[in-house]
């Protein structure tokens, strides 16, 4: 529970970036707008936030005009003193995770999420790291090594990977393997001495970065597919949540890219100018190597076969499912360069410096 003063508590004349900070900081993937008596005026969930940046909304707009937006989405709320059981019972029957408590003039007391109420319960989905590629663009440092148990700050990356798993709550890990396989296999072994439950998949042939999938066993579970040469903060319990409330099939994790163009762009209809545009910086949303799926998608995987994530994606499209995308707002980077692993480098030792 978080009765008190260390509520996320906003204010209507709050901006989405502040409420972001707020949100990061109580780690509840909820802020509470409240009025100047801390009455409730509505929430801004993190979902909320991801779906706002997908939209091109700025962060510097104030909570006010988000709530605007959500007209007549009203938050699930429940009365001071209510039993935990019957907490749980809202949270499944409205599909949420956080529930405002409060008093009879509608006065924001408390905030319960349901990690509170389970604090034990681990994350509901099997993870997979795919760690087969070759890493050619990082030789020589991949002659010996496959790339994902190059040292960041003195661990293997893979090895930061699945302690991120493991804190999130993730127990069973399963590991695609091809160049170097024994490498990663005689550092982690079981995984027990990491925390968690490791099994390998060794691909005799590369097959791409979806391959691998269709020699998995069958999962009730949605499986959290990771790029293994990926060095994030992203939150994958937030990342679960926005699955399940978008009810999608799968889920591509998404990161905002600028191309500054260096030259006038002229707009033409025909031979008719319509607008020029003055050395324009283009946005675009970049695949980031990370996927949410339900187990039901692993059939349209071929088996034995070379197949990437961008085929999985196109028959999923073709057969009407729901493929919805997740805007990282955290730490990402993809080790694919040089340069991007001397980056790597020099983020995870000012992570460890603050710790």
């Amino acid at each position: 529970m978080n009765q008190g003063t260390n509520l996320p508590l906003v204010g209507r004349a709050t901006s989405l970036r502040e409420t972001m900070a707020v949100i990061d900081q109580s780690a509840k993937g909820i802020a509470v707008v409240v009025d100047g008596e801390r009455r409730l005026c509505g929430t801004v969930t993190d979902g909320d936030l991801r779906r706002a940046i997908l939209e091109g909304v700025s962060l510097e707009i104030l909570v006010s005009e988000l709530l605007r937006r959500k007209a007549g989405r009203q938050p699930i709320t429940a009365p001071a003193g209510i039993e935990p059981t019957a907490l749980l019972r809202l949270m499944r029957e409205h599909g949420v995770r956080q529930i405002p408590i409060l008093d009879g003039d509608r006065r924001v007391i408390d905030l319960v999420t349901s990690e509170d109420l389970l604090p034990d319960r681990f994350l509901p989905l099997q993870a997979v790291v795919m760690a087969g590629g070759f890493g050619t663009r990082l030789s020589p440092l991949t002659e010996e090594l496959p790339k994902p148990m190059l040292p960041i700050d003195g661990r293997p990356l893979l090895e930061v990977i699945i302690r991120q798993l493991r804190e999130t709550g993730v127990q069973r890990v399963s590991i695609t393997t091809h160049y170097r396989s024994a490498k990663i296999s005689e550092y982690f072994g079981d995984g027990r001495a990491f925390g968690v439950e490791l099994t390998y998949i060794n691909e005799e042939e590369p097959l791409g970065t979806a391959g691998a999938l269709a020699l998995l066993g069958s999962s009730e579970e949605p499986l959290l597919v990771i790029n293994g040469d990926i060095l994030t903060e992203v939150n994958f319990r937030a990342m679960l949540t926005y699955h399940q409330e978008q009810r999608a099939d799968m889920t591509v994790a998404v990161r905002r890219y600028d191309v500054d163009v260096p030259y006038g762009v002229v707009e033409c209809e025909g031979s008719r100018i319509r607008a020029v545009a003055e050395k324009p910086q283009l946005a675009f949303f970049i695949n980031a190597g990370i996927n949410l799926l339900e187990p039901s998608v692993c059939r349209y995987i071929p088996n034995g076969e070379p197949f990437d994530m961008t085929d999985l994606v196109h028959r999923l499209l073709e057969a009407g499912r729901a493929v919805m995308s997740f805007p990282i707002r955290e730490y990402w980077i993809d080790i694919g360069r040089h340069g991007d692993y001397e980056l790597a480098q020099q983020h995870a030792k000012k992570m460890a410096a603050r710790t």
